[in-house]
C-alpha cells in the first residue's frame, strides 16, 4: 500500500536505510513495555564522509553528541522527550565490539561514551541503547541515529524550521577558538533556518545563554519541538513523508526493526496523531559534579517509575484520567496485622520506605524484599483463607492498591509503580517543559 504511493523512490529508500545489528543488544533486557512505546534518538557529530563538511573539526569516530528518549503514551496523543546530556555518569553494560567480543561493564562513566565504543564511524548504537535501558528501566522499542548530514537534510526537506535568537550570534560564538568575532551568523529575533544553518544554531553554545551543555540542550529541545511542528503542519502521510525519508534514509542508521521503507513510514504514520500541545520536552534530573553531571534522586527514579506506568508529567494516565493515589479518609491501623511486602518496581529503597509507613500505623512487617517481577504497574494485597477483613485495611493503607485472594496463608503486599512518589512537576525536575506547539520566540529563557 505504502509502497504503491511512492513507486521508484520506495525502492532506493529500502537501498539506502541503514540498520545496526541486533546481536548487540544485550539479552538482559527490561520487560516489555506495558503501555506506550519508547524511541531512543541520538545526534551522531561524527566527521566521516559528507559531515566532515557540515561540522568542520576531525575524527571519523562517532559520538552521541544529542539523546533524547521519547515515550509515546499507548493512546498514541502524549509523548514526552526527555533529553540526557553528553555528560552524565552513568553504568554501561557489557557491549559488543565490531569483532565480535563483549567488553566488561563500566561505572561512573560519561553517557556518550557508550555510543563511541568500537572507535567506529557508525558508532555503537545498540551499546547506547543497552546503557538507557540500564539508567531508566524502560524497554526501549526503536533507536534511532541522525548525523550531521542527516539533520542537514531533514531541515532542508521541510523547508526549514523557525528559530528566535534573543541576540546577535557570531562565528566566533560557534568556533571560540577561531580568536575573533568572525562574522554575523545568526541576527537577533524569529528566522527560518535549515541546511548547514540549522547545525550551526543547534550546535552553539557560546555566546548565548550559560555556555554550558545544558543550556544547549535547552536550544535543541526548542528546535526540535519546532521541527515537528512544521513536520504536522505539513501532514503525516506517505506523499509527505517519502520526501522526507528519501532526504535523510542514507544519513540515519535504525534499530533492525525499522530497517525497510515500509517499516520506517508505517512507524512514522503510526504517530501521526500525538497531538503537539502534548508532547513535552523535559530533561533529566541533573546536577553538576564537578565538571560532569550527575543523575540527581529519587527524582529520576520517579521519572522513570512514572513512564513505565504510561502517566503524563501532570499525574494523568494515557487515557486522561486522574491517576493520583486515594488516600485514607480516615487514620488507618495496622495493630495485629502482620505482611510480606515486596518491591515490584524498580525505583531502588521503595520497600524499605513502604515498611517504614506501615509500621508507623501499627503494622508488622515480616520481611521486606524485591518480587519476581518488577513490572507491576499497580500495588497488589494479596491474602489467603478468613484474612480479607485485614486485607481490606492492608489497601486502605497502601494507596491504589487492589485486593486479590488466594489459597496461601497470610497477607502478601507486592508495591507497583503507582505507589511512587507523586511523578515529579517540570519545576521539580529542575527543567521547565517546553510543548511542541510553543511559539518559538514567547520565551527566549533557552537561548
Amino acid at each position: 500500500m505504502i509502497a504503491a504511493a511512492g513507486g521508484a523512490l520506495y525502492t532506493r529508500l529500502n537501498a539506502d536505510i541503514n540498520t545496526f545489528a541486533a546481536d548487540g543488544i544485550n539479552k538482559e533486557r527490561p520487560a516489555a513495555n506495558v503501555g506506550g512505546q519508547n524511541i531512543l534518538i541520538l545526534g551522531s557529530d561524527s566527521r566521516s564522509g559528507d559531515n566532515s563538511k557540515l561540522g568542520g573539526g576531525t575524527g571519523d569516530v562517532g559520538r552521541s553528541d544529542t539523546a533524547l528518549l521519547v515515550h509515546v503514551y499507548r493512546d498514541g496523543k502524549h509523548a514526552v522527550a526527555v533529553s540526557i546530556p553528553r555528560d552524565t555518569l552513568v553504568d554501561i553494560p557489557r557491549c559488543r565490539l565490531p569483532n565480535g567480543t563483549w567488553t566488561a561493564p563500566q561505572s561512573g562513566v560519561m553517557f556518550n561514551a557508550a555510543f563511541t565504543v568500537g572507535l567506529t564511524a557508525k558508532g555503537n548504537p545498540a551499546c547506547s541503547q543497552n546503557t538507557v535501558e540500564k539508567l531508566t528501566g524502560l524497554r526501549v522499542d526503536h533507536t534511532i541515529v541522525v548525523d550531521f548530514a542527516g539533520f542537514s537534510k531533514i531541515t532542508q526537506a521541510v523547508g526549514g524550521v523557525q528559530v528566535c535568537l534573543p541576540k546577535d550570534v557570531y562565528q566566533g560564538d560557534l568556533n571560540p577558538n577561531r580568536g575573533s568575532k568572525g562574522a554575523l551568523l545568526f541576527p537577533k529575533g524569529p528566522q527560518t533556518v535549515s541546511g548547514k544553518k540549522a547545525l550551526d544554531y543547534v550546535r552553539i553554545r557560546h555566546g548565548i545563554g550559560d555556555g554550558s551543555d545544558i543550556g544547549r540542550i535547552k536550544r535543541q529541545q526548542a528546535f526540535i519541538a519546532s521541527l515537528v511542528k512544521k513536520v504536522k503542519a505539513q501532514g503525516l502521510s506517505p506523499t509527505t513523508l517519502l520526501p522526507l525519508a528519501e532526504a535523510a534514509a542514507s544519513a540515519i542508521t535504525v534499530d533492525p526493526e525499522l530497517g525497510s521503507a515500509d517499516k520506517l513510514l508505517s512507524f512514522a504514520l503510526g504517530l501521526k496523531d500525538i497531538d503537539l500541545h502534548n508532547t513535552k520536552f523535559i530533561t533529566l534530573p541533573w546536577r553538576y559534579q564537578g565538571a560532569r553531571v550527575a543523575v540527581v534522586q529519587p527524582d529520576a527514579d520517579q521519572l522513570w517509575a512514572a513512564l513505565r506506568a504510561d502517566r503524563t508529567l501532570d499525574g494523568a494516565d494515557a487515557s486522561g484520567k486522574a491517576s493520583s493515589s486515594p488516600k485514607p479518609t480516615r487514620p488507618v491501623s495496622g495493630a495485629g496485622i502482620r505482611l510480606a511486602l515486596y518491591n515490584g518496581t524498580t525505583v531502588n529503597g521503595l520497600a524499605a520506605r513502604a515498611a517504614a509507613k506501615l509500621k508507623s500505623a501499627g503494622f508488622t512487617v515480616t520481611s521486606v524484599g524485591t518480587a519476581a517481577s518488577q513490572n507491576y504497574t499497580s500495588s497488589v494485597v494479596m491474602y489467603g483463607p478468613d484474612a480479607q477483613d485485614q486485607a481490606k485495611v492492608v489497601a486502605r493503607a497502601v494507596p491504589g492498591a487492589k485486593l486479590q485472594s488466594g489459597s496461601t496463608p497470610g497477607i502478601t503486599v507486592i508495591l507497583g509503580s503507582n505507589y511512587a512518589l507523586p511523578t515529579p512537576t517540570p519545576t521539580a525536575l529542575g527543567s521547565k517543559a517546553r510543548s511542541a506547539d510553543d511559539d518559538p520566540c514567547a520565551d527566549l529563557s533557552y537561548g
